[in-house]
């Protein structure tokens, strides 16, 4: 059985228009993925900028909070 020439060409062409729309959403969706992997690193960079203390900044801290027990006890009239 002989189909008509026109009946290839429409199913060829309907072919290339199935494959181009499932390829261009794909790729509309690849670059949405990866803008929002790109934000989420951005995001990630700038949340931790906060230096961490150095340990002699935490024992400086750490005296300084002593002689304020210090400085409140006497002046409660605690002997220390």
């Amino acid at each position: 059985m002989q189909q008509d020439p026109n009946f290839y060409i429409i199913i060829g062409a309907f072919a290339v228009l199935c494959v181009g729309i499932v390829s261009s959403l794909s790729l509309r969706g690849w670059r949405d993925w990866i803008a929002l992997k790109h934000a989420e690193l951005e995001t990630m960079r700038h949340g931790n900028d906060a230096p961490v203390p150095s340990a002699t900044s935490r024992i400086e801290v750490a005296d300084l909070k002593e002689r304020v027990k210090r400085l409140e006890a006497i002046a409660a009239g605690i002997d220390i």
